[in-house]
């Protein structure tokens, strides 16, 4: 299967997984495409912001808005996000990408927005699209897969293991004979 997902209990954790195995693939020569949380400074102060790192080397993409002291409102910049998606799927276009990694699949996703046309044009591709999954949008994920994707074993060893065998064909696609 191409497409794999994995949720990691606990606040913060998926990200981490996500982190950890991105690092490990490009160190291993994996040529990413996609978006992972960046690390806020701001983590445990409560703020509402959050930055993308786009894959493969940036930049960081601020995709929430300040609505001031107070405000109960969204604070997704649907703009600045729609602009992410866009050089996202612009660096898929553009260049072999050997693996997609989106840190998760949210409400836009769940809604038919955001990366989702990014996962699809991937997988039309031949490249595999791992992504994190909450609880939260599992049911809308499922739904979207129709029973082709892998829920992985939160562990960086399972996630490793899945995304190595899934490049490899890959690989192969654009060896030369």
């Amino acid at each position: 299967m191409r497409l794999a997902g994995v949720t990691v209990e606990g606040r913060g954790g998926t990200d981490r997984l996500m982190d950890a195995v991105a690092d490990r693939l490009t160190r291993d020569g994996v040529r990413l495409v996609g978006a992972l949380r960046a690390a806020s400074p701001d983590a445990g102060s409560g703020s509402c912001e959050c930055d993308l790192w786009l894959l493969p080397n940036g930049p960081r993409w601020r995709i929430t808005q300040d609505l001031g002291p107070g405000a109960t409102a969204c604070r997704m910049d649907a703009g600045a996000f729609e602009e992410a998606v866009g050089l996202a799927m612009s660096r898929l276009r553009a260049g072999r990408a050997d693996l997609v990694i989106l840190n998760k699949f949210g409400l836009s996703e769940a809604e038919g927005r955001g990366f989702r046309a990014l996962i699809s044009e991937a997988l039309v591709r031949g490249v595999p699209v791992l992504t994190g999954l909450s609880e939260t949008h599992r049911a809308a994920f499922d739904r979207y897969a129709d029973g082709m994707a892998t829920i992985l074993t939160p562990t960086e060893a399972a996630v490793m293991d899945w995304c190595n065998a899934a490049v490899a064909p890959v690989a192969e696609e654009g060896a030369c004979p």
